[in-house]
């Protein structure tokens, strides 16, 4: 087994793909209670798919967003 030291040396694309593939790992179960979200979040997260669903053209591209924020 590689010791978590290596692994934390690893280039950043190695340590992503190694996360998404952990989280994978687990099952729907596991997954939900990983990361249990307050109600009001869950509230505001529901609120925003909704505004989402009704106008799914407005969304802005990921790459546009990084652009406007100086990350890209």
């Amino acid at each position: 087994m590689t010791p978590m030291s290596d692994l934390l040396h690893l280039p950043q694309s190695q340590r992503l793909a190694l996360a998404i593939a952990l989280w994978d790992s687990l099952d729907e179960e596991a997954r939900e209670g990983a990361l249990p979200l307050e109600p009001a979040l869950c509230a505001e997260l529901d609120r925003r798919w909704t505004v989402h669903l009704a106008n799914p053209a407005a969304a802005v591209p990921w790459d546009e967003v990084r652009s406007q924020l100086g990350l890209g």
